[in-house]
């Protein structure tokens, strides 16, 4: 019987301290995210309004089996912005891609940088990336970029830049991004303040 005891006992203190951990990671992840929220030079709204765009031209997207089965595009949407990326084997699904987006209410603007081409393999998009986040690193460590207001999205190698920031914040970070090895292209998509 105090062998079952202390197994009980053992097995609730484990539960326990997995719960307390588990509530640990939970309230670091959410406190992250609520900073990051409210740093953000977006309102809320607006920052709801972007994502809820995104999801709306993913859902159309993969309404549509060539888009679906042909391409390799993602699209990012900062402030209103639309930067769509990535591969399609002609220009006539890349036209059919930005009609989509076109279509979503929230976007005001976009920024068509899809490659004619066959879309990437895993091990390319999985290089993209690596280097998304070196790049997010780089642009982390240096006090002159606002990193919170800037996205970074790579596509082949290409680096493509978005969010709200004075002239000087995207020349400091296009510099940044332009000097990490095997950045082929910089592109800005940045809304200057």
């Amino acid at each position: 019987m105090t062998i079952r005891w202390l197994s009980a006992c053992s097995l609730a203190l484990v539960v326990t301290l997995s719960s307390i951990q588990g509530c640990a990671v939970l309230a670091v992840g959410a406190g992250a995210a609520a900073a990051k929220v409210a740093h953000d030079r977006r309102t809320v709204g607006t920052q709801l309004d972007d994502q809820n765009a995104e999801g709306k031209v993913a859902f159309r997207w993969s309404d549509n089996e060539r888009l679906k089965n042909e391409t390799n595009l993602q699209v990012d949407i900062y402030n209103g912005v639309a930067l769509i990326t990535g591969q399609a084997p002609d220009q006539q699904l890349i036209n059919q891609a930005v009609a989509q987006v076109k279509q979503v209410d929230h976007v005001r603007k976009i920024h068509n940088q899809v490659r004619v081409g066959q879309p990437l393999g895993a091990s390319a998009q999985a290089y993209d990336i690596w280097l998304a986040n070196k790049v997010r690193a780089k642009l982390l460590a240096n006090e002159n970029v606002p990193t919170l207001q800037v996205r970074v999205v790579v596509q082949h190698a290409e680096v493509f830049l978005m969010g709200r920031v004075n002239n000087q914040e995207a020349t400091f970070a296009v510099d940044i991004a332009r000097n990490v090895e095997g950045v082929t292209r910089v592109v800005r998509a940045f809304e200057i303040q």
